[in-house]
C-alpha cells in the first residue's frame, strides 16, 4: 500500500464551501481535488493499493483528516467537482477520534499530521530532497504540501523523515504524485 499525505492549509475544515469555487472560497480545494485525481486514476481504471490522506488546516476546526482508499473507493469521478462533492460530504458527518466512511472508501477524523506520524512512516516530497530516480529503495509513503510551502512546526513534525525531490523544478502537488507514482510503476515493470 501506498499512502500519500496532502497538507491543504487553507483548506477549510468544514463541509461550509461551494463546489463551484474550490479555487478561491474553498481555500484552493481545487489542488487537493487535482491531487486526488492524480493518486488514483489510470486511464482505464484506479490505483487500488493507494490511499491518499488531505489534511485540512482551514477554518473553521482543523486539523480534519480525510482518507480516500483506492481499494474500497467508488464513485470518484476524474472532475474536481465531484471529488470535492465526496469531500464536502465527509466533512458534513461528525467525527471523532476514529476514522469514520462518509461513503465507499472515503472516511473522516479529528486530528492532522502528528496523528498520522504515530501510525505511519513517512518520508517528505519537496524540492530540496535527493532525487527519487537515484534512490535504491523508493519511499512508500510520502507528504507534500498544496500550493505553499511547510510551516515551521510542520517542518519539524518531519525532520526526522527523509526528503526525496521528484525534479529540479518546483512543481505542482499533483504532478509531483504522478511522477513519484510512475517512478513506482517504472521500477515494478523493470524499467530501471
Amino acid at each position: 500500500m501506498k499512502r500519500i499525505c496532502v497538507l491543504g492549509h487553507h483548506a477549510p475544515s468544514s463541509g461550509e464551501f461551494s463546489i463551484n469555487d474550490l479555487a478561491g472560497g474553498a481555500g484552493r480545494m481545487d489542488i487537493l481535488c487535482r491531487c486526488i485525481g492524480s493518486a488514483f486514476f489510470l486511464s482505464h481504471g484506479i490505483r487500488r493499493d493507494v490511499e491518499v490522506f488531505l489534511i485540512l488546516l482551514g477554518p473553521p476546526r482543523p486539523p480534519v483528516t480525510i482518507r480516500f482508499s483506492g481499494a474500497e473507493i467508488r464513485s470518484l469521478n476524474p472532475d474536481e467537482r465531484s471529488t470535492g462533492s465526496l469531500i464536502k460530504k465527509a466533512l458534513s458527518i461528525p467525527r471523532g477520534d476514529a476514522f469514520r466512511e462518509s461513503g465507499p472508501g472515503v472516511a473522516v477524523r479529528k486530528g492532522g499530521l502528528s496523528k498520522l506520524l504515530v501510525e505511519h512512516s513517512f518520508a517528505v516530497l519537496c524540492e530540496n530532497g535527493a532525487d527519487i530516480r537515484k534512490a535504491a529503495v523508493l519511499p512508500e509513503n510520502v507528504i507534500l504540501s498544496d500550493h505553499l510551502d511547510l510551516t515551521t512546526e510542520e517542518e519539524e513534525s518531519v525532520s526526522g523523515c527523509p526528503a526525496y525531490s521528484v525534479g529540479p523544478l518546483s512543481l505542482h502537488a499533483n504532478a509531483a504524485i504522478s511522477l513519484l507514482l510512475n517512478e513506482h510503476d517504472r521500477r515494478s515493470a523493470g524499467w530501471n
